[in-house]
């Protein structure tokens, strides 16, 4: 299997060009999912004593399995978060997986984590984040955000020693991610969603909330996270109003920017994230909003021992990556893996080939597209808005239709390649909803798909 031989060497090739041709190509086929016993009728049994060799399992892939997903990067794909990788960074991809680099420690992977560390500094510099903060890439938000939750509560622990053995509480938004709420049951803590008036999480909503805990449970939450900007919605929470809150009752703060992150780096935008700064921790990932391969997620601390504390892993054979003969920055003491690719070093090489201006402008168009998209449904007489648009995401309405319709258009239009948009739930309707990534998305676009609706 190790061999280099002539059969390794043309399949190398078969692999660049399909990759160029990938690369190139910006608006890729539409494809859509089949039934497992279909693809297993079409493609027979993969995996055998003998194998069936490269160039079968390749075709295999390229003439019928690519075709049974959705390329993320199609200008069309509007539904959930969708992704827009750079094609520099698809390249480096490519190079990260090709040299081999394990990224847990410095002294095995010192290259390729200076890399991501560059790419570090920015998205710290974007955030507002006090000096001496930092953070390391994750595998995506989920990772994040309980690696920041399982921070926040080692560090929680650490100042009373009573509450250890103590089941903690974390305090959120209702527009909360789903994985916050699936990472607290990980880690065994409690849950509670404060309740706001409006869309988003005000300050004095948060107190409010608290004021109105027993005492016993006041004393177990540990951690508040907010959002800055909903999946569903794109809505920020009051986060300068939720940070001294958080201040106040010496309660960690986590803001969960996943999606809207990439925002950060957006002038027009920049100031909704008043607060962040104040922050003990912020989610963001790259492969959202930031142009990178999935999968990219980072988590920010602003003190980064309070992580070490929480994640720094001990063992016999671990011990030399922290002898001072191997010195230097180690990934796998600020997050909850301890083998992990490079997986930041595709972003840093995309910014570092075309520079954080062309990432502003980027991001920058998919809050245009926004509004685009927004003035165009008011125009049409048979659409309406939800709610004014927030970032890049989009709530409309297409009047008189019932869930099922939605649904119906949805696959309709998935089946035919015209696009991916999927229906959305908001304030117990069912509605349509489109988000903003990739700025290969035209005008033309959003009016091929709003005359769907007719």
């Amino acid at each position: 299997m190790h061999t280099i031989d002539m059969n390794l060497v043309e399949m190398t090739l078969d692999v660049m060009k399909y990759t160029i041709d990938r690369i190139s190509n910006i608006t890729p086929e539409l494809g859509s999912p089949k039934k497992e016993e279909e693809l297993l009728k079409m493609v027979g049994e993969t995996i055998t004593d003998e194998g069936i060799g490269g160039e079968k399992a390749f075709k295999l892939f390229r003439d019928v399995l690519v075709k049974a997903t959705v390329p993320i990067d199609h200008p069309r794909h509007l539904a959930f978060v969708p992704a827009a990788p750079t094609r520099a960074a698809i390249m480096f991809d490519l190079v990260t997986s090709a040299s081999s680099i394990h990224g847990a420690y410095w002294m095995e992977g010192a290259g390729g984590i200076f890399c991501e560390n560059q790419a570090m500094n920015w998205l710290v510099s974007i955030s507002g984040l006090p000096e001496g903060s930092f953070g390391v890439f994750t595998s995506g938000g989920t990772v994040a955000n309980l690696s920041a939750m399982v921070a926040a509560r080692e560090e929680w622990r650490s100042r009373n020693t009573d509450n250890i053995g103590i089941k903690g509480l974390v305090l959120v938004s209702q527009g909360a991610h789903s994985s916050v709420e699936a990472m607290a049951k990980v880690m065994d803590a409690d849950l509670l969603k404060i309740d706001s008036r409006g869309d988003f999480l005000s300050g004095e909503e948060l107190r409010a909330g608290i004021e109105e805990l027993q005492e016993k449970d006041r004393k177990r939450v540990f951690a508040v996270v907010a959002t800055g900007g909903t999946t569903n919605a794109g809505i920020i929470d009051d986060l300068a109003g939720i940070a001294g809150i958080c201040e106040k009752e010496q309660v960690w703060l986590h803001v969960d920017c996943a999606y809207g992150g990439g925002a950060l780096a957006a002038r027009s935008v920049r100031h909704l994230f008043n607060g962040i700064e104040k922050a003990d921790s912020i989610t963001i990932d790259p492969h959202k909003w930031l142009f990178s391969p999935y999968d990219c997620g980072a988590v920010l601390y602003k003190n980064m021992e309070f992580a070490k504390n929480a994640h720094s892993q001990k063992g016999a054979y671990l011990e030399i990556f922290k002898d001072e003969g191997a010195q230097g920055f180690n990934p796998a003491d600020y997050q909850i893996q301890l083998t992990r690719r490079i997986r930041g070093m595709p972003l840093w090489f995309s910014l570092a080939m075309h520079g954080t201006e062309k990432y502003r402008t980027a991001i920058e168009r998919g809050i245009t597209l926004a509004k685009i998209a927004a003035a165009k449904i008011e125009e049409r007489p048979y659409l309406e808005m939800v709610r004014p648009e927030s970032l890049s995401v989009v709530l409309f309405r297409r009047i008189g239709w019932t869930a099922e319709q939605y649904r119906d258009w949805t696959y309709r239009n998935h089946r035919e390649g015209i696009a991916l948009v999927t229906p959305t739930i908001w304030k117990n309707e069912t509605i349509s909803r489109f988000c903003f990534i990739n700025p290969d998305t035209t005008e033309a676009d959003i009016d091929l798909i709003l005359d769907t609706l007719k």
